[in-house]
């Protein structure tokens, strides 16, 4: 395995070679991400029958907060492999990154992230996308077209995923939540994405992942008006 080239981040594939992270990571960082769920914010998780208990499967959910992706494998009913911007595998936090078996993006080129995930997809586990490429709003209204090319792929189900209140109005999106902030998680119906017939490869990833948006976006839209928590209105230091 090559190490990372001078003056960059490492990739997936610097850290992990081309067959993906290991499947032991994700198992025992689960624990850190419950504990954070369910002790020191208090996490209220709908819908979680909804993920499937075998197979290939990818949870796409909004981004708001910089604790979206430690609640996101702490309340998720399987271990996940997450997608994580590359600017975080340094020091300690990319060490326990890196043991965790999460995927560096790097977002100017996706290339080698996609690839570890599609690695992950293909032995049959679970990965989690972040589909906005940022943090921000968190209303999916826009959308990368990276889960659709995984899901395309390995004929893997995308399953969205409403995080809210991990950011509040005003609020930075690097700023943990206070302690015991209400958090709701609102898992929704797997969503099965398939080439529809006489349709070019790029008309398929751009109409699939018009599909992936859509239902990201009603999905917060209901689980805000059930919960009564609203999105953030503003942008701050998105990242």
């Amino acid at each position: 395995m090559t190490g990372p080239r001078k003056g960059r981040f490492p990739s997936a594939l610097d850290l992990y070679g081309p067959d993906g992270p290991p499947a032991g990571g994700p198992r025992w960082s689960r624990h850190v991400g419950r504990f954070g769920a369910r002790v020191v914010w208090d996490t209220r998780v709908t819908g979680a029958h909804h993920v499937p208990a075998a197979g290939p499967v990818i949870l796409a959910a909004n981004h708001t907060g910089v604790v979206d992706g430690p609640l996101l494998l702490g309340v998720a009913p399987r271990p996940l492999h997450i997608l994580v911007k590359d600017e975080m595998f340094h020091g300690f936090v990319g060490s326990v990154l890196h043991r965790a078996g999460q995927i560096p993006v790097d977002r100017t080129s996706g290339r080698a992230a996609l690839g570890s995930a599609l690695a992950v997809l293909r032995r049959g586990d679970a990965v989690g996308v972040f589909p906005e490429g940022g943090r921000g709003r968190g209303d999916a209204s826009s959308g990368r077209a990276g889960v659709v090319w995984l899901a395309l792929a390995a004929g893997a189900p995308v399953v969205p995923v409403a995080i809210l209140g991990t950011r509040r109005t005003g609020e930075s999106t690097s700023r943990l939540p206070g302690p015991r902030r209400r958090i709701e998680v609102e898992i929704g119906e797997p969503l099965v994405l398939e080439r529809a017939p006489g349709t070019t490869g790029r008309q398929a990833l751009v109409d699939a992942n018009e599909t992936v948006r859509a239902a990201l976006a009603g999905l917060v839209t209901r689980a805000s008006a059930r919960t009564g928590i609203d999105l953030p209105d503003d942008v701050r230091h998105p990242g």
